[in-house]
């Protein structure tokens, strides 16, 4: 994460946008709990969620998307169907071209993470495909979420 805490000491009040995502059955590995590419699946569902909610981008027409240029991911404990994951996102960096999304994810009765990781997205035009600044009202839509 990007200041002085390790990943097992990050806590639920070091997010300010959440999303409730249940664990399915099919989330499941033969080992008994969520295989660790669901993780990822649940860091991309909340922070899509987070940018459409606060419109940083929308579909069909948004005229910019953001693109994973960068992942990472710190697997703390084990997640079981049917837990509900509550998955944090904060911002990390917020640069003209680049927002780096911090996550949680944490599970009911729990303080502490279960993981925790980061994307890197580079916003760029839809059709082009070539880098493209975050407006004003984009940076804004989000500044509430950036680290100090």
């Amino acid at each position: 994460m990007t200041d002085a805490r390790k990943p097992q000491d990050e806590r639920r009040e070091h997010y300010g946008a959440w999303a409730d995502i249940p664990t399915r059955w099919a989330d499941g590995d033969p080992y008994g709990h969520a295989n660790n590419v669901v993780y990822y699946s649940w860091f991309d569902t909340a922070v899509t969620r987070m940018l459409f909610e606060r419109q940083v981008i929308w579909l069909p027409d948004s005229p910019s998307i953001g693109l994973c240029v960068e992942s990472h991911c710190n697997f703390l404990a084990p997640v079981e169907f049917p837990q509900t994951v509550q998955a944090g996102v904060r911002i990390g960096k917020l640069g003209d071209k680049s927002i780096r999304f911090e996550i949680g994810l944490f599970v009911e009765g729990r303080e502490a993470p279960v993981a925790a990781g980061y994307f890197v997205h580079v916003y760029v035009d839809r059709a082009s495909r070539r880098p493209l600044a975050l407006t004003e009202a984009q940076k804004a839509s989000v500044a509430d979420l950036v680290l100090g």
